[in-house]
């Protein structure tokens, strides 16, 4: 379970960043199988690889940890098939999008109605 949060983090790092499997592995020495082993949790991760992926996508190693439900530490439950919404293509796409507007003033109206939506809908569900 830790290896597969582990590695969704990864894969939304490299995705946010827009590099491919096979750039990333490029940079690291390693192929793009390898980073999909990663990135599956097919292959768990060791930490000098860990800290050498925090390197190149500049984040901390704490950022492949962040949101780890407790569950995740847990081995006697079973594990969580709904995959978490920051590893799911959608949320990766709209974040891609998001970013991919210059205008800070137009990025800020964007995420305002987002928020004004969200709240007008759970408003609704009470």
């Amino acid at each position: 379970m830790v290896d597969t949060h582990v590695g969704s983090r990864l894969r939304l790092r490299r995705t946010l960043l827009g590099l491919s499997q096979t750039e990333l592995g490029r940079r690291l020495g390693l192929t793009f199988q390898q980073i999909q082993k990663y990135e599956h949790g097919t292959n768990g991760i060791a930490a000098s690889r860990l800290w050498q992926l925090a390197e190149v996508l500049d984040v901390p190693v704490s950022f492949f940890f962040d949101d780890m439900p407790d569950t995740a530490l847990r081995a006697s439950e079973p594990p969580d098939t709904e995959s978490p919404p920051m590893g799911r293509r959608e949320t990766l796409e709209l974040a891609k999008c998001y970013y991919r507007i210059k205008d800070p003033h137009v990025r800020r109206g964007i995420f305002d109605l987002v928020k004004a939506t969200v709240g007008a809908v759970e408003g609704m569900i009470k």
